[in-house]
């Protein structure tokens, strides 16, 4: 029997907790045997942080009355026994809603007046400002009250031609895409601009977000959905009516907001929903059958894609045989062949992704971890052979061999003047490099395309300044790359010197990898030129809009230069820490040596006692190192979900 989506979302849920456990109690381990310095710590840190908050969103999208919300209701909610998402005939969704969910916030639906578009902010700066939110507070054990708070989402106001305009609605331009005006005049839109909903459900808490977004009209006024949320989901589920098929209005917001881009059609999912509008008491199975496939044929070719891209479903059918337990029902509303293509799909590409993320930091720690434990092996190995051949010597010679010590840490303890003078340099080029990827220089970037779309009339040049916005930003990170390899050439040269100087082995870190954020900064420009379109031209022409356009962008390449900049610190801080390990075990190591010396001269015994304690701590270094090599081995072993370890406890 084929895993389900919920069921696979769940296993992988608890991958993640057990994953995460494993990782703090490593922590843990470190820590009792002094092997965790800042840089372990931190990538621990951010291990950690990855595997427990990862997210997988799932994004609805659809015009109106295509059973978008039935089709939430019968995937996620049928546990329920009932509807949760509200999906009366009509329309039902009329403002984007996400619904997640956050420990650290009380189970509330929350929603964002509509008002607030006149306004130029941001969607992601109004999550910053929770008091411009109306809050109504859930009870995730009560699915009627949860069900009466979901229909707050399809609440509507009238307002005038004007004032709809002001809001997005209502293009003058396109007069057959406005809504009806009623006996007065007035224009009815949605309440709210956005919703929130964060609740204790199950499959939520593993860490699943769905986008459920409204018609075209709604999804073209809101530029932060369109260039932001929806290209960032991990899948995107675009359903359509198979009584009606493709309509004009569905192949605009294919066009204009999901088509696949190079090709890439891994993340869509084309649903024709509906198809118990086609089971015909008077024609037989087969000959129904062969009326859905040719729906479905049509339709992929109507958009361009692969026939196995498009799954035909009932969801209303389906959410009914989940609740009164109908299997055949179920099997035939097509439900289970739509979960199963997300859970292949969908999940098992993020897993992989995660799993992939986990497998380097976890060799990256183990490295790092590895040469404090190597420098400690080969320091007692020195202090043996140094010990050894005092072996039959006078007082004599030990006091010599005790200045010579106290001679070698004083020469040391100078030579920290040159490493004090390239931490200074290296400090320098990294301002550099964060003043290049700041918010500052970001807003800078983005006041110059805002002027540029803030001329007056048609901007029939928008894709031209877009376009140069870009290679600028391209350009920048270019200069960050180059930046990061001096940094990279004056430690690799820095490091060489003190491992000759001093018998280090010091080893510079591969400097990060700048392809993923040049591609993130491509995959936001698609999104954007693919937004402007003809169909846009008008909209654009409103210095509103064009305003929130431009900051819709500011937001996701904020999110990039953010990941950029905290993947330089840690390689920075992991640079630096392996230079600070090796300056404190040596420091530790001339430290013991004096230690052993004066010993030695104050008892007879004192250097077979030595001795025998430097071997007993060579065996502890080299069970250390064993141990070390297991547990990081059992983490990259249990790193996959299918092969759960039972014993979590580490000795």
């Amino acid at each position: 029997m084929a895993t389900t989506f919920n069921d696979q979302l769940d296993r992988h849920g608890a991958w993640r907790r057990e994953f995460a456990l494993r990782l703090k109690l490593l922590s843990q381990w470190l820590k009792d045997h002094d092997l965790l310095d800042t840089a372990v710590e931190e990538r621990l840190r951010r291990l950690e942080v990855q595997v427990r908050s990862d997210k997988v969103m799932v994004a609805f999208v659809a015009e109106f009355s295509r059973g978008k919300s039935e089709m939430i209701n019968a995937i996620f909610f049928a546990g329920y026994g009932r509807r949760i998402m509200p999906a009366s005939a009509g329309r039902t969704t009329m403002c984007p809603t996400e619904m997640g969910y956050d420990a650290d916030v009380p189970p509330c639906l929350r929603l964002l007046p509509i008002e607030t578009r006149l306004h130029p902010q941001a969607l992601m700066e109004w999550r910053m400002a929770p008091e411009k939110w109306l809050r109504v507070d859930l009870d995730v054990n009560n699915a009627q009250q949860l069900a009466a708070s979901f229909e707050m989402v399809a609440q509507t106001i009238k307002v005038t031609k004007e004032q709809a305009h002001a809001l997005g609605f209502w293009q003058s331009q396109s007069p057959e895409d406005n809504p009806a005006q009623d006996a007065k005049g007035l224009v009815e839109v949605p309440k709210w601009r956005h919703a929130l909903i964060n609740i204790a459900h199950p499959l939520l808490k593993q860490g699943l977000v769905i986008l459920d977004t409204p018609g075209l009209n709604a999804i073209g006024a809101e530029p932060e959905l369109t260039v932001s949320l929806i290209p960032q989901a991990h899948a995107v589920v675009f359903i359509l009516g198979a009584d009606t098929g493709v309509t004009k209005s569905d192949l605009t917001i294919w066009r204009e907001h999901l088509v696949p881009q190079n090709g890439q059609t891994d993340t869509r999912l084309v649903v024709l929903n509906k198809i118990d509008t086609l089971w015909d008491e008077l024609s037989g199975t087969d000959q129904i059958g062969a009326q859905i496939e040719r729906q479905k044929a049509g339709t992929a070719q109507i958009l361009g894609i692969e026939p196995d891209k498009v799954i035909a479903v009932s969801a209303q059918k389906g959410l009914v045989a989940k609740v009164k337990g109908d299997a055949p029902l179920l099997e035939k509303s097509g439900l289970s062949v739509l979960e199963d293509a997300l859970a292949t799909g969908v999940l098992d590409e993020r897993q992989s992704i995660l799993r992939s993320a986990m497998n380097v930091g976890v060799t990256d720690l183990r490295g790092e971890t590895g040469r404090v434990i190597n420098i400690r092996k080969r320091d007692l190995t020195e202090q043996m052979m140094e010990l050894k051949g005092l072996q039959g010597k006078n007082v004599t010679v030990i006091k010599q061999m005790r200045a010579r010590i106290s001679q070698e840490q004083t020469e040391f303890d100078l030579g920290g003047a040159k490493i004090h003078a390239v931490r200074s340099v290296h400090l320098k080029l990294l301002k550099e490099i964060f003043d290049a990827l700041s918010s500052r220089a970001l807003k800078l970037e983005m006041a110059q395309l805002t002027q540029a779309l803030m001329q007056k009339g048609l901007k029939l040049g928008v894709k031209k300044a877009y376009g140069e916005t870009f290679d600028r930003l391209h350009a920048n990170l270019q200069k960050v790359e180059s930046l990061s390899t001096d940094i990279h050439s004056m430690l690799s040269a820095t490091f060489k010197q003190l491992n000759a100087e001093y018998g280090f082995s010091l080893q510079p870190l591969p400097q990060p990898q700048f392809d993923a954020y040049h591609n993130d900064l491509e995959l936001a420009k698609r999104s954007h030129l693919q937004y402007l379109g003809i169909g846009n031209v008008f909209k654009l022409a409103q210095p509103e809009f064009a305003d929130r356009l431009v900051r819709a962008l500011f937001s996701r390449l904020r999110g990039v230069h953010e990941a950029a900049v905290s993947d330089l610190e840690l390689w920075s801080k992991s640079a630096v820490a392996q230079l600070d390990a090796q300056l404190r075990e040596r420091r530790r190591n001339f430290t013991r040596r004096i230690e052993a010396i004066d010993r030695i001269q104050q008892a007879a015994g004192g250097l077979q006692e030595r001795l025998q304690e430097i071997a007993q701590q060579e065996q502890s270094v080299v069970a250390l190192e064993v141990k070390l090599e297991e547990l990081t081995s059992q983490l990259i072993a249990a790193n996959d979900y299918r092969v759960l370890a039972v014993d979590l406890e580490i000795a």
